[in-house]
């Protein structure tokens, strides 16, 4: 039974827990402002610290700093290594509170300077209040990263669960106390996100502190590993810079040929990124340490197995959910989202957008699969050099699509650009490691992805027959609208996957149920 399946699987289930949450967020977020001006205002000022936050933290931080730490536990002592964490923290907070500070004064300057839209004003005046969300988010992504590298997946992914319980406290209880206006409510919406940062990043230390970490004040400017970091961060830096640039940029973009493109948009993003984080980033999070650990001790026929075992398990995972996406795209959304300030036409939109997203699911997986096996080799330009070609292109795409898609030409250009990214990185990776033996992987992807058409035109059947006899009138309805359709098809997709003996549907049903047998009481009780 495949290792990869039981550890991933763990910050799976966390991540599972995180997205369900995640939904009501999302639910919660519809239901209180909608596809409104509001609601692009506030998406739109919490783009910019999300901008520096992918940045300085997450990602990029944890892909440059897990290696060193990895190769650091085999060569140092735990104080030494404790030691070069609180520098890496401690350079982080400088660079935070820096960029804090600069960003509160130049809004304020703004603010008072120019004579701006009410819309633009809006977003101004809630960025200054959640900005401050950067510092706390970032500082809980070095936890989190320390976490993953000493083998712990499950209790740090559970911290963005504790984040979406803050978040949607504050839509019900925190909200309500700013008045009955949604431009005066959507400032307690703000003072939730900066407090949900907080309790993220307070919630890691408990399993750090019985790791041994203690926090100490280093001079980042005297540190070894510090500079360490900053040189492996400044590639990807400049990649993950180069997607939030396009993500401003295709924002504002979208903003100018229409209102409620952004924020249908950005629920479409969000229902993607449920199977993504399940299946894509938790597999590349346990990859990224596995990996790192195989190429610290140059085990390169190992990390080539490694690495062909995810990339044909995240493609059956995210097949099946694609196929699903594509074609229960406006059920889902009209289940999850249609009420109060969502309305039909919301869904409409939504739904359009999710529908052109959809099929780039497999491929945002893989890159991230594919980027983090070029971090694990210390190769962390050639990653970037890809990402700034294929956002740039995304642009060029969204320019050519957004007249006549409006949101679906978002979709659709993420998707297309996510086609070109993958391309672009298997065909690097191949030069790299000349013996991946990528042809051994083509017979049980095409089988896959056969296995994925036959369950998705499965639940297009479903769905149509539920909608023609039954329709979708009330919350019942709706449900069943989805979830029959989800359920015929996923048993068939494993089913049929069993039957043709591909490992991954094995592994897969072995883990679950070797799980469920665990959670059975012992007989007698």
């Amino acid at each position: 039974m495949s290792r990869m399946l039981r550890a991933s699987g763990a910050a799976g289930i966390a991540t599972l827990l995180s997205r369900i949450l995640g939904f009501v967020r999302e639910w919660a977020l519809a239901r209180f402002m909608g596809t409104s001006p509001v609601a692009d205002a506030f998406i739109m000022a919490f783009t910019l610290p999300n901008l520096f936050r992918r940045l300085l933290g997450e990602g990029v931080l944890s892909v440059a700093f897990v290696p060193i730490f990895k190769a650091k536990e085999q060569t140092q002592t735990p104080s030494e290594l404790w030691r070069a964490v609180n520098a890496v923290l401690c350079a982080l907070i400088t660079i935070c509170l820096a960029l804090i500070v600069l960003t509160a004064v130049g809004s304020t300057l703004l603010m008072f300077a120019v004579d701006l839209p009410i819309e633009t004003d809006l977003m101004l005046r809630l960025v200054r209040i959640m900005f401050p969300y950067l510092l706390f988010v970032c500082i809980a992504a070095v936890f989190i990263g320390v976490l993953n590298a000493r083998g712990h997946f499950f209790l740090p992914a559970i911290g963005t669960v504790v984040l979406n319980v803050v978040l949607i406290g504050s839509i019900f209880f925190l909200a309500p106390q700013f008045g009955t206006e949604l431009s005066t409510q959507v400032f307690g919406l703000a003072i939730g996100v900066l407090v949900a940062g907080i309790a993220q990043a307070v919630f890691q230390l408990p399993s750090l502190w019985k790791e041994g970490y203690r926090p100490v004040w280093v001079n980042p400017l005297e540190d070894s590993t510090v500079r360490e970091v900053a040189a492996r961060m400044a590639p990807a830096t400049i990649g993950a810079a180069a997607f939030q640039l396009n993500v401003v940029i295709t924002q504002w973009m979208a903003a100018s040929h229409g209102k409620s493109i952004v924020s249908s948009f950005n629920y479409a993003v969000r229902l993607m990124e449920l199977p993504q984080g399940v299946f894509g980033i938790s597999m590349a999070t346990f990859l990224l340490t596995e990996l790192s650990h195989l190429s610290a001790q140059k085990k390169y026929p190992e990390f080539r197995a490694t690495l062909r075992e995810g990339i044909l398990n995240v493609v059956f995972l995210n097949a099946l959910a694609t196929g699903l996406l594509c074609v229960l795209a406006e059920p889902i959304v009209r289940l999850l989202f249609e009420y109060r300030m969502f309305d039909a036409d919301s869904t409409d939109r939504t739904s359009l957008a999710l529908q052109y997203l959809a099929p780039g699911l497999i491929l945002f997986s893989l890159n991230n699969i594919l980027t983090r096996a070029f971090f694990a080799l210390g190769d962390v330009k050639t990653p970037m050099r890809i990402s700034i070609f294929c956002l740039s292109v995304n642009i060029l795409l969204a320019m050519a699509l957004l007249p006549q898609l409006k949101q679906g030409g978002l979709g659709l250009a993420n998707s297309m650009s996510a086609c070109i990214n993958s391309a672009l990185l298997l065909y690097a990776l191949r030069r790299k490691l000349p013996s991946f033996e990528f042809a051994s992987m083509r017979a049980p992807l095409l089988a896959i992805l056969g296995v994925a058409v036959l369950a998705g035109l499965c639940a297009w059947g479903a769905h149509f027959t539920w909608e023609r006899r039954l329709g979708h009138q009330g919350i019942p309805l709706r449900a069943g609208a989805v979830f029959v359709p989800i359920l015929l098809s996923t048993g068939v997709y494993f089913l049929v996957a069993l039957w043709m003996r591909l490992p991954q549907a094995k592994d897969i049903v072995g883990v679950f149920l070797k799980r469920l047998r665990k959670s059975k009481p012992p007989e007698g009780i």
